[in-house]
């Protein structure tokens, strides 16, 4: 009888330690920084840091359906999707597309692959020129926005999986903004991207053609404009590989919206920063030159 009990009480004894054990436990853990439970994202939670190769597969599916469903598999030649188009097309990213972005099936290997390649998508389309069916002239405002919002869920998914994807936050909003009409949504979202990534001169460029492209506020935007260069020179100007392309980009945006405010000075100046490293600085220094005859004209000649 007494033998008989004594692995119950073992068992008793042995839950009480455990149950003991996690009580002393769950203060430290709660106050540990890096404590999981702290995070409001479930998803992030369960998939743990799998989730960026998630978040860079809801991105491609992004730009598949941006595609209309015409999109090279791994067997084919993808030397012109190496940039999405969905974020290339919007000016936030480096471009670096090579080849026949319409042929990457290659020419049909015999009569039956060519007709069976009617029962697929087998055409180059964007969603925003009118997606497979081509444009609708008689619905210029679908052909805008219409099936563009297919691809907003697989964007704000591919942000939420990864929230340190700058792409993701940048491309988003340029089609919010651009393409469906929707600045505040936009900036509400680049904000959320700021939050996630303080400082970041990707977003902060965004933010600024919120304000300048889709408000008309030019002055917030040059202020805008002027921290991303503050930032990119902090985490860019020392690199021996620094990102050029968002220098030229954010310096190019700076001349030009100050030459409009008749602020040739400050026009001047981004300019001279803009052709430091700029492929082709003699096209920048023409402009430069004509910007100088504008500054020295007398007044009115404008």
């Amino acid at each position: 009888m007494r033998s008989s009990r004594i692995p119950i009480l073992a068992a008793a004894a042995l839950f009480i330690l455990c149950f003991s054990l996690a009580a002393y436990l769950d203060g430290p853990w709660q106050k540990w920084p890096g404590n999981r439970a702290q995070s409001d994202n479930v998803l992030a939670i369960l998939i743990g840091d799998g989730r960026r190769l998630f978040a860079n597969h809801f991105f491609s599916k992004a730009d598949a359906y941006y595609h209309s469903g015409f999109y090279p598999t791994i067997f084919d030649n993808r030397e012109a999707f190496n940039t999405p188009h969905v974020a290339a097309d919007t000016g936030t990213v480096e471009e670096n597309n090579h080849g026949d972005d319409k042929g990457f099936l290659g020419k049909p290997r015999d009569w039956i692959d060519g007709f069976s390649r009617q029962f697929f998508p087998s055409h180059h389309t964007h969603l925003d020129e009118g997606g497979a069916s081509g444009h609708d002239d008689d619905k210029p405002e679908l052909v805008k926005s219409g099936d563009v919002r297919e691809i907003l869920p697989w964007l704000k998914l591919s942000a939420e999986m990864d929230p340190n994807n700058i792409r993701a936050y940048t491309t988003t909003a340029y089609w919010l903004r651009d393409r469906m009409g929707k600045p505040d949504e936009a900036e509400q979202f680049l904000r959320e991207g700021l939050r996630s990534n303080p400082g970041s001169y990707e977003i902060l460029f965004e933010l600024g053609r919120v304000y300048a492209e889709n408000r008309g506020d030019v002055n917030r935007a040059i202020n805008i404009w002027k921290l991303a260069l503050k930032n990119w020179n902090e985490q860019e100007s020392r690199k021996t590989d620094p990102d050029t392309f968002f220098f030229q980009e954010i310096t190019a945006r700076l001349a030009k919206w100050e030459a409009r405010q008749g602020d040739y000075v400050h026009a001047i100046e981004h300019m001279e920063m803009w052709k430091t490293r700029a492929p082709h600085p003699e096209e920048i220094q023409k402009q430069i030159d004509a910007l100088r005859l504008q500054q020295n004209a007398p007044p009115g000649a404008h």
